[in-house]
């Protein structure tokens, strides 16, 4: 136990560091890193010996190693191997496509609950639009959708390669807010988007605007891409804007979302998919620039580790006590 307090200790100082502090590198060496990592097996392994000699640890032991797993990983400086899966590899394909100055609409339809696993996605999709110098359009069919693009486009903008882009509202991108309706705004936006969207999220004036101005319907829109994490999302963009009026689409869902949308990637109404966070993870790698989908894919390994290692002990803890009561 004493190993996993060290190990605790060592990730709260750099947490204290990095968030308080405002060190937002803050990393383990590698060395450092490798380091903790086999004191964190070893102290493992010794449980295991523990157990095996009918010394069994409490659930608030498992609950602390959890802990561990997922956090540690963000401040450690070794890398996961990521194999880029088809339907990323596709939706890549798909915006790569695209010429400069394309017309891109991003329907960001989730909450903040959503957000671990979507908003690497939402970064890394932005970041190759204004890399790439495409024309975004944002929208939202979750009250708090428009919210997330704010934070990611925020965030982009702050970049080095993307400031000097000298990026401007209205011009090269658009936050045109949300709006209650589900389905019936996307049908009403198959024949008007000012329609639906009379205004932006700041209130100015839809013919205001220049990106939009003269942009009516999905006909005007080269590609677009939906974050979804449920109910409306994904499913109702397809049937909707990809069967109806033709639109040409791909997905970012949450893992628990994921699977049901194969159907619709395997028929071609959707030109690629991201699946919960391994998509995110792999889309940032495709993009060129990792971040949090590929640290919190590695927090997300690590956590797999430790739970299937203490399924293993609680295992042999069984066949022990078994063993024993036959004795």
């Amino acid at each position: 136990m004493l190993v996993a307090g060290i190990i605790l200790v060592l990730t709260v100082i750099a947490y204290l560091a990095k968030v308080v502090g405002g060190f937002e590198g803050v990393q383990f060496s590698p060395t450092v890193s490798v380091i903790v990592v086999i004191l964190l097996a070893a102290s493992l392994l010794w449980i295991l010996v523990l157990t095996l000699k009918g010394r069994l640890i409490g659930r608030r032991v498992v609950f602390l190693y959890v802990g561990i797993a997922v956090s540690l990983p963000l401040f450690m400086s070794i890398s996961q191997k990521i194999v880029i899966s088809p339907e990323t590899q596709q939706l890549y394909d798909a915006i790569s496509e695209l010429p400069s100055g394309a017309k891109v609409l991003v329907s960001f339809d989730y909450d903040p609950p959503s957000a671990p696993e979507l908003q690497p996605m939402a970064e890394a999709f932005l970041y190759y639009c204004f890399t790439h110098d495409f024309k975004v359009i944002v929208i939202g069919l979750w009250p708090q959708g428009p919210q997330q693009a704010n934070l990611a486009i925020d965030k982009l903008l702050a970049l080095p390669e993307i400031e000097a882009k000298n990026l401007q509202y209205g011009i090269d991108y658009v936050n045109l807010g949300y709006q209650a309706g589900n389905e019936f705004v996307i049908q009403r936006m198959g024949g008007s988007f000012e329609s639906m969207f009379p205004t932006d999220y700041s209130g100015h004036p839809y013919s205001d605007l220049e990106l939009v101005r003269n942009i009516r319907n999905f006909s005007n829109i080269d590609y677009s891409f939906n974050l979804s994490a449920g109910y409306p999302g994904t499913q109702e963009w397809v049937q909707v804007a990809v069967d109806r009026y033709g639109l040409s689409m791909g997905g970012g869902n949450t893992a628990v979302q994921a699977p049901m949308m194969y159907t619709y990637l395997q028929a071609g109404q959707l030109a690629g998919l991201l699946g919960g966070m391994n998509g995110a993870a792999e889309f940032e790698k495709l993009v060129g620039r990792e971040d949090k989908g590929t640290r919190f894919m590695l927090s997300q390994s690590f956590a797999h580790m430790v739970v299937i290692a203490f399924i293993l002990i609680g295992n042999v803890a069984f066949i022990v006590g078994g063993r024993k009561k036959k004795l």
